[in-house]
């Protein structure tokens, strides 16, 4: 293995983005953020994406890439991302990986697992045709269907990986996940997560909602959907926005969206508790222990 890589990752709310400079700076490195609204350009308020003051003058890379009105898939996001691990590695830089989208940093940790089976360009070309004419849900629905536990692993934005899976299927007869495939690690890596207790966490949430109301996260959807983005494109299905799309066309008030907000930030922030426990080489940190110092120290051992 080479040099290690650092992974800031956890529950929205948590205090990565601070951390991962704090590291990145006493490390002398530059981060790769790994959260899948960071990538959209003007999608600023309701993704808490961090300012210049924030960021500190590390240089933060794979935020805002990508048109608000374009899709990005998992496949997109690994093929731009690692080569500058890759780089950074290359020129004796501790990559420091920041985010909450776990299938992001799971593209970027670990080689694609595609399974033994020969490939079938026909059959390939048959799914990929149905994802342009339906949408990547309706693939992973018929994923879904075949082959339950692949489904459950892959995110339906992972449309290479999906597809895969049904060609396997297809092929073989057999799911993809009856191959029991194990996951290569493509480098030595640390993975920490910030450990607030569950309620002090939601109460951060409720905090972070409140002030992104402040700041003006129904002007910053207004103005979206003003230039024509609208709930169909895949960047307006994260929390904070598609609850005020759905709000505005049910006439809901300001505080129901609010709510709505909150809450579905908890469920997620759950989902990312659960995900990130189960990574290898991961810790969980205290807060009054997440700092930079105790982050090296455990990056050294």
């Amino acid at each position: 293995m080479s040099a290690k890589v650092l992974v800031v990752c956890g529950a929205t709310a948590s205090g990565k983005t601070a951390l991962s400079v704090a590291c990145a700076k006493a490390l002398d490195t530059e981060i790769i953020s790994a959260d899948s609204l960071l990538v959209y350009r003007g999608l600023n308020i309701g993704t808490a994406k961090p300012t210049k003051e924030e960021q500190q003058g590390v240089k933060h890379h794979l935020i805002d890439v990508v048109s608000p009105k374009e899709s990005f898939s998992v496949s997109d996001y690994e093929s731009m991302a690692l080569p500058i691990v890759e780089d950074l590695l290359a020129r004796g830089k501790t990559p420091v990986i920041c985010g909450g989208t776990g299938f992001y940093v799971n593209a970027l940790l670990y080689k694609s697992q595609f399974g033994n089976a020969g490939a079938d360009e026909r059959v390939r070309a048959y799914y990929e045709k149905l994802c342009l004419e339906h949408g990547n849900a309706y693939i992973h629905a018929l994923l879904r269907e075949k082959d339950p536990e692949s489904a459950q692993k892959l995110h339906e934005n992972d449309v290479k990986r999906v597809i895969r899976a049904l060609e396997i299927y297809d092929i073989t007869g057999k799911p993809k996940s009856a191959q029991k495939d194990l996951p290569v690690p493509r480098f030595d890596f640390l993975a920490v997560s910030i450990d607030y207790p569950r309620e002090t966490l939601y109460e951060r949430i409720n905090i972070r909602v409140e002030k992104m109301f402040e700041a003006g996260l129904l002007d910053e959807v207004r103005d979206l959907t003003a230039q024509g983005i609208n709930e169909r494109c895949q960047c307006m299905q994260g929390i904070g926005y598609k609850e005020i799309i759905e709000g505005i066309s049910l006439n809901l008030t300001e505080e129901e969206i609010k709510e709505n907000i909150k809450k579905n930030t908890r469920n997620y922030a759950k989902r990312q508790i659960t995900f990130f426990k189960r990574m290898q080489n991961h810790i969980c940190l205290p807060p009054n222990q997440a700092t930079a110092e105790k982050v090296i120290q455990e990056l050294e051992k």
